[in-house]
C-alpha cells in the first residue's frame, strides 16, 4: 500500500524547502494568489534536488484575499488564466531540467471546481490543451475528478489531514466551526481511517466514503512541519510507502524540452 503526500509551496511560509524533505509531491503557486518567479524558482530548485514531483498551483488572480474569494468568470477566462499560470511554471521547471507532473487548484478555484462543472471543465481544457499527460489533483468525489477523466486526462483524488468535511464529501468553509482541526491525534487517525478503510467522518457524524490517492498537509501552520513529520512517520510505521503518482507518456512529450 502506498500513498502520496502533497504540500502547497511557494506562498511565502517560509517552510518550502524543509518541507520538501517530507512530501513527495509539491503544488507550487504560480503568482496570482501569492509567490512569483523567484519563489517558483526556488522551489522547483528544491523540488528536483530532493526528488519531489513538481505540480502548478493556479488560482483566480486575487491576492489581496489570498486565492480565497469565489470569483464568477467566463469560461474562457478562467481557461486563460489556467493557461497563463501554467505556462509560467512550465518555463522555470523546463529550463531548471525538470517537467510538471500534476495540476491542483488553489483556494476559491479549487472549491468551486469541486461542485461547478462548468468551471471543472474550463481548467481541464487549459490542461489538456498544454499537456494532456500533466495529471489533475482534485477533491475526491469531486466535479473536477469527474471532468478530468471525462477528458482522458489522469485524476488524482485528494483528501485533507486536517479539514473537516461536510456529509457530501466538500470541505467545511474556512472560518466555520470544525473547518481546521488542530488535534494532532485525531488527525492521524483519521488519516490512517482515509488510507486504510477509504473514507472519513463527516462534522455531522456521517460516514462519507471517498477515494484517498494524496494527501494535503498544510505548511502554514505554526507546527506545521512537526505535523508533517508526524503524519509521515505514522504512515512509515504502519508500511504505508509514501510515493509521489508519476503521470503516463503521451505524444506531446516528444517536442523539444
Amino acid at each position: 500500500m502506498y500513498i502520496d503526500l502533497n504540500a502547497d509551496l511557494g506562498e511565502g511560509c517560509g517552510s518550502d524547502e524543509a518541507l520538501l524533505d517530507l512530501v513527495s509531491s509539491a503544488n507550487i503557486a504560480c503568482g496570482w494568489h501569492a509567490g512569483g518567479a523567484a519563489l517558483m524558482r526556488d522551489c522547483v530548485r528544491w523540488a528536483l534536488q530532493k526528488g519531489v514531483a513538481i505540480g502548478a498551483h493556479p488560482s483566480f488572480n486575487d491576492p489581496e484575499n489570498f486565492g480565497r474569494s469565489e470569483m464568477q468568470l467566463a469560461a474562457g477566462e478562467v481557461y486563460a488564466g489556467v493557461l497563463y499560470q501554467l505556462g509560467a511554471l512550465d518555463a522555470i521547471t523546463r529550463v531548471e531540467g525538470g517537467r510538471i507532473n500534476h495540476l491542483k487548484p488553489h483556494g476559491a478555484l479549487y472549491n468551486q471546481a469541486a461542485r461547478d462543472s462548468e468551471l471543472a471543465e474550463a481548467i481541464v481544457a487549459a490542461v489538456h490543451a498544454f499537456d494532456p499527460s500533466i495529471m489533475i489533483f482534485g477533491l475526491a468525489n469531486s466535479r473536477l475528478v469527474e471532468a478530468a477523466r471525462r477528458a482522458g486526462l489522469t485524476a488524482v483524488e485528494e483528501v485533507f489531514a486536517d479539514r473537516g468535511y461536510r456529509a457530501d464529501g466538500s470541505l467545511v468553509p474556512r472560518g466555520q466551526p470544525g473547518a481546521l482541526l488542530d488535534d494532532e491525534e485525531e488527525v492521524l487517525a483519521r488519516t490512517l481511517l482515509m488510507v486504510r478503510e477509504q473514507q472519513v467522518r463527516a462534522v455531522d457524524g456521517a460516514v462519507v466514503p471517498l477515494k484517498a490517492q494524496t494527501i494535503c498537509l498544510h505548511g502554514d501552520g505554526p507546527h506545521a512541519l512537526a505535523f508533517a513529520r508526524r503524519i509521515r512517520d505514522r504512515l512509515s510505521a504502519e508500511a504505508i510507502a509514501i510515493k509521489p503518482f508519476e503521470r503516463t507518456l503521451k505524444p506531446l512529450d516528444a517536442r523539444p524540452s
